[in-house]
Protein backbone atom coordinates (compact mmCIF):
# COMPACT_ATOMS: atom_id res chain seq x y z
CA UNK A 1 0.00 0.00 0.00
CA UNK A 2 1.26 3.42 -0.89
CA UNK A 3 2.16 5.84 1.93
CA UNK A 4 -0.17 8.75 2.60
CA UNK A 5 2.19 11.25 1.00
CA UNK A 6 1.24 9.82 -2.38
CA UNK A 7 -2.13 10.75 -3.87
CA UNK A 8 -5.00 8.28 -3.51
CA UNK A 9 -5.14 6.01 -6.53
CA UNK A 10 -8.92 5.94 -6.32
CA UNK A 11 -8.93 9.60 -7.30
CA UNK A 12 -6.08 9.38 -9.84
CA UNK A 13 -7.56 10.33 -13.20
CA UNK A 14 -6.28 12.16 -16.22
CA UNK A 15 -7.31 15.81 -15.91
CA UNK A 16 -8.44 17.30 -19.24
CA UNK A 17 -6.80 20.54 -20.26
CA UNK A 18 -9.20 23.49 -19.98
CA UNK A 19 -10.01 25.33 -23.23
CA UNK A 20 -8.47 28.80 -23.64
CA UNK A 21 -10.65 31.62 -22.41
CA UNK A 22 -9.72 34.02 -25.23
CA UNK A 23 -8.25 33.62 -28.68
CA UNK A 24 -4.80 35.22 -29.15
CA UNK A 25 -6.12 37.93 -31.45
CA UNK A 26 -8.84 38.82 -28.92
CA UNK A 27 -6.27 39.09 -26.12
CA UNK A 28 -4.00 41.36 -28.16
CA UNK A 29 -6.87 43.58 -29.23
CA UNK A 30 -8.29 43.87 -25.70
CA UNK A 31 -5.08 45.44 -24.37
CA UNK A 32 -4.34 47.52 -27.45
CA UNK A 33 -1.13 45.67 -28.39
CA UNK A 34 0.01 45.32 -31.99
CA UNK A 35 -0.76 41.93 -33.49
CA UNK A 36 2.16 39.59 -34.07
CA UNK A 37 2.28 37.56 -37.18
CA UNK A 38 -0.83 35.42 -36.93
CA UNK A 39 0.90 32.59 -38.76
CA UNK A 40 3.76 32.54 -36.22
CA UNK A 41 1.31 32.49 -33.32
CA UNK A 42 -0.70 29.67 -34.82
CA UNK A 43 2.43 27.61 -35.42
CA UNK A 44 3.55 28.23 -31.82
CA UNK A 45 0.16 27.09 -30.49
CA UNK A 46 0.30 23.92 -32.58
CA UNK A 47 3.82 23.13 -31.34
CA UNK A 48 2.79 23.76 -27.71
CA UNK A 49 -0.15 21.39 -28.18
CA UNK A 50 2.16 18.71 -29.58
CA UNK A 51 4.55 19.13 -26.64
CA UNK A 52 1.66 19.00 -24.17
CA UNK A 53 0.49 15.74 -25.73
CA UNK A 54 3.96 14.30 -25.14
CA UNK A 55 3.86 15.50 -21.53
CA UNK A 56 0.44 13.85 -21.05
CA UNK A 57 1.77 10.64 -22.58
CA UNK A 58 4.71 10.64 -20.15
CA UNK A 59 2.36 11.32 -17.23
CA UNK A 60 0.27 8.29 -18.18
CA UNK A 61 3.43 6.20 -18.50
CA UNK A 62 4.58 7.53 -15.13
CA UNK A 63 1.30 6.45 -13.52
CA UNK A 64 1.66 2.96 -14.94
CA UNK A 65 5.24 2.66 -13.69
CA UNK A 66 4.22 3.88 -10.22
CA UNK A 67 1.47 1.27 -10.12
CA UNK A 68 3.95 -1.47 -10.95
CA UNK A 69 6.27 -0.35 -8.15
CA UNK A 70 3.38 -0.14 -5.68
CA UNK A 71 2.18 -3.61 -6.66
CA UNK A 72 5.68 -4.97 -6.10
CA UNK A 73 6.07 -3.45 -2.65
CA UNK A 74 2.52 -4.31 -1.62
CA UNK A 75 3.45 -7.97 -2.04
CA UNK A 76 6.69 -7.47 -0.08
CA UNK A 77 4.79 -5.84 2.80
CA UNK A 78 2.22 -8.62 3.21
CA UNK A 79 4.28 -10.94 5.51
CA UNK A 80 5.00 -7.98 7.80
CA UNK A 81 1.35 -6.90 7.83
CA UNK A 82 0.34 -10.46 8.72
CA UNK A 83 2.83 -10.69 11.59
CA UNK A 84 1.80 -7.24 12.85
CA UNK A 85 -1.90 -8.27 12.81
CA UNK A 86 -1.12 -11.35 14.90
CA UNK A 87 0.58 -9.18 17.51
CA UNK A 88 -2.13 -6.51 17.43
CA UNK A 89 -4.79 -9.11 18.27
CA UNK A 90 -2.99 -9.71 21.59
CA UNK A 91 -3.38 -6.07 22.73
CA UNK A 92 -6.67 -5.41 24.52
CA UNK A 93 -8.85 -2.64 22.99
CA UNK A 94 -6.17 -1.53 20.53
CA UNK A 95 -8.75 -1.10 17.77
CA UNK A 96 -11.24 1.10 19.63
CA UNK A 97 -8.40 3.06 21.29
CA UNK A 98 -6.75 3.71 17.93
CA UNK A 99 -10.04 4.91 16.42
CA UNK A 100 -10.74 7.06 19.47
CA UNK A 101 -7.37 8.81 19.17
CA UNK A 102 -7.86 9.68 15.48
CA UNK A 103 -9.47 13.11 15.19
CA UNK A 104 -11.78 12.38 12.23
CA UNK A 105 -12.67 8.78 13.09
CA UNK A 106 -13.35 9.56 16.76
CA UNK A 107 -16.08 12.00 15.70
CA UNK A 108 -18.19 8.98 14.69
CA UNK A 109 -17.73 7.04 17.91
CA UNK A 110 -20.70 7.33 20.23
CA UNK A 111 -21.55 5.18 23.23
CA UNK A 112 -23.36 2.56 21.13
CA UNK A 113 -20.41 2.29 18.71
CA UNK A 114 -17.80 2.00 21.44
CA UNK A 115 -19.68 -0.87 23.07
CA UNK A 116 -19.49 -2.94 19.86
CA UNK A 117 -15.96 -1.80 18.96
CA UNK A 118 -14.61 -3.05 22.30
CA UNK A 119 -14.88 -6.50 20.70
CA UNK A 120 -12.82 -5.39 17.67
CA UNK A 121 -9.52 -7.30 17.64
CA UNK A 122 -7.88 -5.91 14.51
CA UNK A 123 -8.39 -4.04 11.24
CA UNK A 124 -6.82 -4.99 7.92
CA UNK A 125 -6.72 -3.11 4.63
CA UNK A 126 -6.25 -4.92 1.33
CA UNK A 127 -5.76 -3.04 -1.90
CA UNK A 128 -6.92 -4.85 -5.01
CA UNK A 129 -4.17 -6.36 -7.12
CA UNK A 130 -4.21 -3.59 -9.73
CA UNK A 131 -4.45 -1.04 -6.84
CA UNK A 132 -6.23 1.61 -8.90
CA UNK A 133 -9.60 -0.18 -8.86
CA UNK A 134 -10.11 0.01 -5.08
CA UNK A 135 -9.55 -1.58 -1.68
CA UNK A 136 -11.24 -3.51 1.12
CA UNK A 137 -11.30 -2.85 4.87
CA UNK A 138 -11.82 -5.91 7.13
CA UNK A 139 -12.91 -5.53 10.76
CA UNK A 140 -12.29 -8.65 12.90
CA UNK A 141 -14.39 -9.20 16.03
CA UNK A 142 -14.39 -11.54 19.01
CA UNK A 143 -17.57 -13.30 20.06
CA UNK A 144 -19.92 -10.54 21.20
CA UNK A 145 -23.54 -9.97 22.28
CA UNK A 146 -24.39 -7.80 19.26
CA UNK A 147 -23.89 -9.73 16.01
CA UNK A 148 -22.88 -13.17 14.70
CA UNK A 149 -20.25 -12.00 12.18
CA UNK A 150 -16.59 -12.69 12.95
CA UNK A 151 -15.52 -10.36 10.13
CA UNK A 152 -17.23 -7.27 8.73
CA UNK A 153 -15.88 -6.01 5.40
CA UNK A 154 -16.46 -2.88 3.37
CA UNK A 155 -15.17 -2.58 -0.20
CA UNK A 156 -14.58 0.51 -2.31
CA UNK A 157 -14.52 0.18 -6.11
CA UNK A 158 -13.67 2.49 -8.99
CA UNK A 159 -14.90 1.28 -12.38
CA UNK A 160 -13.30 1.96 -15.76
CA UNK A 161 -15.38 5.09 -16.26
CA UNK A 162 -14.14 6.46 -12.93
CA UNK A 163 -17.41 6.10 -11.00
CA UNK A 164 -16.91 5.07 -7.35
CA UNK A 165 -19.10 2.57 -5.52
CA UNK A 166 -19.02 0.58 -2.28
CA UNK A 167 -20.55 -2.51 -0.69
CA UNK A 168 -20.34 -4.12 2.73
CA UNK A 169 -21.06 -7.31 4.62
CA UNK A 170 -24.60 -7.73 5.87
CA UNK A 171 -24.52 -7.49 9.66
CA UNK A 172 -26.25 -10.48 11.25
CA UNK A 173 -27.62 -8.85 14.39
CA UNK A 174 -28.58 -10.92 17.38
CA UNK A 175 -32.17 -10.61 18.58
CA UNK A 176 -32.88 -7.10 19.87
CA UNK A 177 -29.24 -5.99 19.49
CA UNK A 178 -29.39 -3.98 16.26
CA UNK A 179 -27.86 -0.73 17.55
CA UNK A 180 -28.31 0.99 14.18
CA UNK A 181 -32.08 1.05 14.77
CA UNK A 182 -31.58 2.76 18.12
CA UNK A 183 -29.11 5.16 16.51
CA UNK A 184 -31.62 5.92 13.74
CA UNK A 185 -34.33 6.68 16.29
CA UNK A 186 -31.95 8.93 18.23
CA UNK A 187 -30.97 10.74 15.03
CA UNK A 188 -34.61 11.27 14.04
CA UNK A 189 -35.38 12.81 17.43
CA UNK A 190 -32.28 15.02 17.19
CA UNK A 191 -33.28 16.07 13.67
CA UNK A 192 -36.71 17.18 14.82
CA UNK A 193 -35.19 19.18 17.65
CA UNK A 194 -32.35 20.79 15.69
CA UNK A 195 -34.04 20.78 12.28
CA UNK A 196 -31.10 19.04 10.66
CA UNK A 197 -29.74 15.54 10.45
CA UNK A 198 -27.58 14.33 13.31
CA UNK A 199 -24.01 13.22 12.51
CA UNK A 200 -23.65 9.68 11.24
CA UNK A 201 -22.08 6.98 13.39
CA UNK A 202 -19.44 4.38 12.66
CA UNK A 203 -22.02 1.61 12.13
CA UNK A 204 -24.28 3.71 9.91
CA UNK A 205 -21.16 4.61 7.88
CA UNK A 206 -20.45 0.91 7.46
CA UNK A 207 -23.84 0.25 5.87
CA UNK A 208 -24.08 3.54 3.94
CA UNK A 209 -23.28 3.36 0.20
CA UNK A 210 -24.99 6.53 -0.97
CA UNK A 211 -21.82 8.51 -1.79
CA UNK A 212 -18.73 6.30 -2.03
CA UNK A 213 -16.75 9.06 -3.74
CA UNK A 214 -16.94 11.22 -0.62
CA UNK A 215 -16.12 8.48 1.88
CA UNK A 216 -13.43 10.19 3.94
CA UNK A 217 -13.59 7.65 6.76
CA UNK A 218 -12.51 4.80 4.50
CA UNK A 219 -9.60 6.89 3.27
CA UNK A 220 -8.64 7.83 6.85
CA UNK A 221 -8.48 4.17 7.86
CA UNK A 222 -6.53 3.21 4.73
CA UNK A 223 -4.09 6.11 4.60
CA UNK A 224 -3.72 7.15 8.28
CA UNK A 225 -4.44 4.27 10.64
CA UNK A 226 -3.50 1.18 8.64
CA UNK A 227 0.11 2.19 7.78
CA UNK A 228 0.98 2.61 11.49
CA UNK A 229 -1.85 1.96 13.99
CA UNK A 230 0.56 1.96 16.92
CA UNK A 231 1.19 5.70 16.64
CA UNK A 232 -2.49 6.39 17.35
CA UNK A 233 -2.69 3.79 20.10
CA UNK A 234 0.25 5.41 21.94
CA UNK A 235 -0.88 9.02 21.54
CA UNK A 236 -2.05 9.49 25.19
CA UNK A 237 1.18 7.97 26.54
CA UNK A 238 3.25 10.27 24.35
CA UNK A 239 1.19 13.27 25.50
CA UNK A 240 1.71 12.28 29.15
CA UNK A 241 5.48 12.06 28.66
CA UNK A 242 5.53 15.44 26.93
CA UNK A 243 3.39 16.87 29.74
CA UNK A 244 5.81 15.56 32.36
CA UNK A 245 8.74 17.12 30.51
CA UNK A 246 6.87 20.44 30.30
CA UNK A 247 6.05 20.31 34.03
CA UNK A 248 9.69 19.60 34.89
CA UNK A 249 10.81 22.55 32.78
CA UNK A 250 8.22 24.80 34.44
CA UNK A 251 9.33 23.66 37.91
CA UNK A 252 12.97 24.30 37.01
CA UNK A 253 12.01 27.75 35.75
CA UNK A 254 10.18 28.52 38.98
CA UNK A 255 13.16 27.33 41.04
CA UNK A 256 15.50 29.56 39.03
CA UNK A 257 13.12 32.50 39.54
CA UNK A 258 12.98 31.86 43.29
CA UNK A 259 16.76 31.69 43.51
CA UNK A 260 17.10 34.94 41.58
CA UNK A 261 14.52 36.52 43.88
CA UNK A 262 16.45 35.41 46.98
CA UNK A 263 19.67 36.81 45.53
CA UNK A 264 17.98 40.15 44.77
CA UNK A 265 16.57 40.33 48.31
CA UNK A 266 20.04 39.60 49.73
CA UNK A 267 21.57 42.36 47.64
CA UNK A 268 18.90 44.82 48.80
CA UNK A 269 19.58 43.93 52.48
CA UNK A 270 23.32 44.49 51.92
CA UNK A 271 22.63 47.88 50.32
CA UNK A 272 20.41 48.93 53.23
CA UNK A 273 23.08 47.83 55.73
CA UNK A 274 25.77 49.85 53.96
CA UNK A 275 23.54 52.94 53.84
CA UNK A 276 22.86 52.60 57.62
CA UNK A 277 26.58 52.46 58.43
CA UNK A 278 27.25 55.54 56.30
CA UNK A 279 24.50 57.51 58.12
CA UNK A 280 25.96 56.57 61.53
CA UNK A 281 29.42 57.81 60.46
CA UNK A 282 27.90 61.07 59.23
CA UNK A 283 26.22 61.59 62.63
Amino acid sequence: MAPKCQSSLLSRKKTPRPPPVLRPEETSASVGLPKKGEKEQQEAIEHIDEIQNEIDRLNEQDNEEILKVEQKYNKLRQPFFQKRSELISKILNLGVTTFGNHLQVSALLGKENEETLHYLTRVEVTEFEDIKSGYRVDFYFDENPYFENKVLSKEFHLNESGNPSSKSTEIKWKSGKDVTKRLSQMQNKASRKRQHEAPESFLTWFTDHSDAGADDLGEDIKDDIWPNPLQYYLVPHMDDEEGEDDNEEEEEGLEDTDEEGDEDEGEEDDDEGQEGEEDERDD
